[in-house]
């Protein structure tokens, strides 16, 4: 049997990836889908750290650019963070894996507290950890909540989840000519303001040395490939020198 190359990853999941084709809520074939292909990376002996979003619900930008006060607003997208992290967690349960859900906000009757030790104990016992409610803070999105746990477990790497098929140099659901990016540096993904993730997270990713791989979640089969190595998406790290694109 192929050995993975990353033995602990964080997943980040955007909320949209939840709601599949409606746009809006949960969709739980989708989220039945994603579990799956999160079991088979389990079954490898891979410990899976998770991280969603919560933009199939409710994203705080959008409020606070309406008039609501940002922290209000951020703080009902942590919420819904959590929402969408127990529909995962249920549907882990239903093909047996066995998943906690771990808060940056205590809420003690629905999820555990975050507590990094915790955490990653288990991780060790082949558990899959569902950090929910961003980092407990306003302000700062899930891509930093996914950088900033990345770093305090230790992971291998982080893997993003998207809809298209890696990082290119503009929309491809906009523009058939746009050009993929097979290699980044995370400078490139700064300068070049790409969208992968903010600043901020790119940042903290490029200090800890934390590589990303950024892929089609839709193509069943991807995590799995990310996870062993193989070539899917785009990889963004420190030891790329140049960025280099395919047709």
């Amino acid at each position: 049997m192929d050995v993975p190359r990353h033995k602990r990853v964080i997943l980040k999941l955007s909320g949209e990836a939840l709601a599949g084709s409606k746009g809006y809520g949960i969709d739980p074939e989708v989220v039945y889908s994603i579990a799956v292909q999160i079991k088979e990376v389990v079954q490898l002996g891979v410990e899976v750290a998770i991280v969603v979003g919560g933009g199939n619900i409710w994203r705080g930008v959008a409020g606070s650019a309406k008039g609501m006060d940002r922290a209000t607003a951020d703080y009902m997208g942590m919420l819904a963070t959590v929402i969408n992290s127990l529909a995962l967690q249920d549907a882990l349960t239903k093909q047996n894996v066995d998943t906690r859900v771990q808060t940056a906000i205590e809420m003690r009757e629905v999820a555990e507290p975050y507590i990094r030790r915790r955490a990653i104990r288990h991780l060790e016992k082949g558990r899959v950890v569902i950090f929910a409610a961003g980092t407990g803070n306003p302000y700062f999105s899930t891509d930093t909540t996914a950088a900033l746990r990345a770093a305090e477990i230790e992971a291998d790497v982080i893997l993003m989840a998207k809809r298209v098929d890696g990082v290119y140099d503009s929309d491809p659901l906009k523009n058939a000519d746009a050009k993929k990016f097979h290699k980044l540096s995370y400078i490139d993904l700064l300068n070049r303001g790409l969208g992968v993730m903010d600043s901020t997270a790119t940042s903290l990713c490029m200090d800890n040395r934390i590589p990303l791989v950024v892929f089609n979640l839709n193509e069943s089969g991807n995590i799995k490939k990310a996870v062993m190595g193989e070539e899917v998406g785009t990889y963004v790290g420190g030891d790329i020198i140049g960025a280099s694109t395919t047709g």
